[in-house]
């Protein structure tokens, strides 16, 4: 922090603040002079008061020219690590350009999403175990530190963020990472393959199958896994739900529909599965 990152030009804004010096010395010399005359009653004290506010404006100039004058050396605002630079030396540089990337990184941050369900199992100060693509063998610690109060209208999940300690400097901003949360456990839970789910608007739904007839079914999500979602509320376990073909045009509630022997290359429905348990994979077209 502190540190002398980049120095530009200063020979304008030395000059600047030459000028504005000179100017505001010449404004406290007629100060002076004319509170002297002025003790002596032989100056109004209007004119007085013009003079000091004269010397007011010249001081502030000064102080204006010194500040764009210690703008030309651009120094680290806090401690960190630099990146490749963006110019070379010489080179004319524009307000707002990129001069080159400064990153604290210890301690480094994480952000991840969780769906609106799990909120109330999270707070701040909870533990999380992260892993990385680039450190397949190792696990870093980590805990939360703030909670997005806003919810994604389109992801019905907040933003969380964890610190994890970084002393050693191996984790890098940007790197891919895979983290566990402990939010509590559940012995059983309905989950769906991820490509069942249909989204209109803000209503998630899934088309079951009753009686050879598509049923729409809105449903409340819960927990994502890789390729599979669970589901709160709006199926129960045994359910027939169709997982592919259903966002066909064809496809509406109340359309009939056979079901194929597995293996069909057609579109499938599966059975929703509670626990670990799946179902296996029950083919089904519209009619």
């Amino acid at each position: 922090k502190g540190q002398l990152l980049f120095a530009l030009d200063p020979a304008i804004a030395g000059a600047d603040l030459r000028e504005a010096q000179a100017m505001s010395e010449v404004s406290r010399t007629a100060l002076g002079r004319a509170n002297k005359l002025g003790s002596r009653s032989l100056i109004s004290q209007a004119e007085i008061d013009r003079l000091e506010a004269d010397a007011s404006v010249m001081n502030a100039r000064a102080a204006s020219a010194r500040t764009r004058l210690a703008k030309t050396q651009i120094r680290a605002p806090f401690a960190g690590s630099i990146g490749l630079r963006e110019v070379s030396v010489g080179e004319f540089v524009n307000v707002g350009q990129d001069l080159v990337t400064l990153v604290r990184l210890d301690p480094i941050e994480v952000d991840f999403s969780l769906p609106e369900t799990r909120l109330a199992q999270v707070e701040v100060g909870q533990t999380i175990e992260i892993g990385f693509d680039a450190y397949r063998e190792r696990r870093f610690a980590g805990e939360v530190v703030a909670i997005d109060p806003v919810i994604d209208p389109d992801s019905r999940s907040a933003k969380i963020r964890a610190r994890i300690a970084n002393p050693d400097g191996l984790l890098r901003p940007g790197l891919s990472a895979r983290l566990r949360l402990e939010v509590g456990e559940e012995r059983s839970a309905l989950l769906l393959p991820e490509q069942a789910l249909l989204q209109e608007g803000e209503t998630r739904f899934v088309y079951t199958i009753v009686d050879g007839k598509a049923k729409k079914s809105v449903v409340e999500t819960g927990l994502r896994l890789p390729g599979e979602v669970e589901i709160v509320s709006g199926l129960k376990a045994g359910d027939q739900v169709i997982t592919a073909g259903q966002a066909k045009p064809m496809m509406h509630d109340g359309a009939g529909v056979n079901v194929l022997p597995t293996g069909d290359a057609d579109p499938q429905a599966v059975d929703a599965a509670a626990g670990v348990e799946r179902s296996g994979p029950a083919a089904a077209k519209p009619e």
